[in-house]
């Protein structure tokens, strides 16, 4: 691993934070940062943060990094080589226009939520108070094309080979109802009839006793057609299944004690990760830590992978809690409204806890495509929905990232909400997986 010298006048739990994340993570790039200026006048080459000095890939300081707590700012937005930026200088005496390492801390931090804002029905950050929804940036990985680009000069100005990253898919799956009719109790049956018939829906009725008669599947049991689909096409699935003890407006799954339910937590952790999908109450009397046990318990696996039900994230306190119940990697940020990228990135990065200044344990995979949102919140038709998450993937493949999507076991069943969902989902994945597959056979014979 090629190390590298940066520059920078002082030094910060951020500072770190960002270039461990740059220049490690991403970069494959071993650094040292050395705070006298005269340490660099007998260097060929180095990274200087904050001035711009001979021999350098100079980075202006816009400041952000030597502050402490959350304080109001509102970026400079600019662009470099057809990239928008954000606090960007009117300075050109820098090799960047843009401080890219503020940038950076900023968005993977996720600095804005720490601001007060207007809460979504849910209790959510909304999309719409976020830098890249407002500036029409939330489905470009605006983070991944810096890095690229910057890559790509730091290589010509240094003359250090460094690899570009490849693209990876991953694909996984909430498991909030894995069931329409089946299994849901006699109560929760009559109800179900009662509705249909005060709505007149009588193609429901004839569904549910089809379904309820074993004469028809499940229209939601999509889990064998999902097992052969991830055989044939060479991927493992990452699930997220909601275990809720009681049932609530937004908790509908049926009772992780349940046989049926049992069976299908047991089959879905042989065939790929098995993460807690937490309900919609979880973060009340240690409700989080009740439901991670008995999953566990059921699949007989150690869980340490979470995914928000309903995107609720409330920061810091999720991640807190998260990390109090000995979960290391979360697949929540994203946003239940908007397609997107809500931390500008596809790729992974460590929670860092502005509040105490710290980084943590808490790794971070950020999702940008939920089918539900595409379907309720944006209105978008099967081929509008794949255009866009189609359109998204290009960019995480053209920078070498990451791409997370979120699937449920009822849209990619029979029902006919969700009529041409299963095809073209099987279409992207046999897509993603090949050029995934091109990818790692291109490095082998390397």
């Amino acid at each position: 691993m090629e190390t590298i010298v940066v520059y920078s006048a002082g030094n910060s739990n951020r500072l770190k934070y960002a270039l461990d994340w740059l220049l490690k993570e991403r970069l494959q790039l071993s650094y040292i940062i050395v705070q006298d200026e005269k340490e660099t006048s007998d260097l060929p080459f180095f990274i200087s943060y904050g001035k711009a000095l001979p021999n350098s890939f100079s980075i202006p300081d816009s400041g952000l990094l030597w502050q402490n707590g959350i304080q109001k700012c509102d970026p400079k937005t600019g662009s470099w080589q057809d990239i928008p930026t954000i606090f960007s200088i009117d300075n050109n005496e820098y090799t960047l226009p843009f401080d890219l390492v503020s940038a950076i801390f900023y968005l993977l931090s996720r600095y804005e939520e720490y601001i007060p804002f207007t809460p979504d029905k849910h209790g959510r950050y909304p999309a719409t108070s976020s830098i890249l929804y407002k500036k029409g940036w939330l489905q470009r990985p605006i983070i991944n094309e810096w890095v690229s680009a910057f890559r790509k000069q730091l290589q010509t100005l240094s003359g250090i080979n460094i690899q570009s990253t490849q693209f990876l898919y991953q694909p996984t799956y909430d498991i909030d109802m894995a069931y329409s009719h089946l299994h849901k109790g006699v109560g929760r049956i009559v109800g179900a009839y009662i509705r249909a018939l005060l709505r007149g829906d009588v193609k429901q009725i004839s569904e549910r006793t089809q379904v309820l008669k074993n004469k028809q599947k499940d229209p939601f049991d999509s889990f064998r057609w999902l097992r052969q689909l991830h055989k044939e096409y060479g991927c493992k699935p990452i699930y997220f299944i909601l275990s809720a003890f009681r049932t609530t407006a937004y908790d509908k799954n049926i009772h992780p004690n349940h046989p049926a339910m049992m069976r299908v937590i047991k089959n879905l952790a042989k065939e790929g990760a098995i993460g807690i999908h937490p309900s919609y109450f979880s973060g009340q009397h240690d409700t989080l830590g009740k439901e991670k046990k008995m999953l566990e318990h059921v699949s007989s696996r150690t869980t340490h992978i979470s995914r928000q039900h309903y995107i609720r994230i409330k920061t810091p306190e999720t991640w807190r809690l998260l990390l109090k119940n000995e979960i290391t990697e979360d697949y929540s940020m994203g946003y239940g409204a908007h397609l997107g990228f809500r931390a500008g990135t596809g790729n992974s990065f460590f929670w860092y806890d502005l509040e105490k200044e710290t980084v943590t344990a808490l790794r971070i995979h950020p999702f940008c495509f939920m089918d539900t949102t595409a379907h309720y919140e944006g209105k978008l038709s099967v081929s509008e929905a794949f255009a866009r998450l189609e359109e998204m993937s290009k960019r995480l493949e053209q920078t070498g990232s990451t791409l997370i999507t979120v699937f449920h076991n009822f849209t990619l069943g029979t029902g006919n909400e969700w009529k041409g969902w299963r095809q073209a989902y099987e279409n992207f994945m046999q897509e993603k997986m090949q050029i995934d597959q091109l990818q790692h056979d291109t490095v082998a014979s390397i």
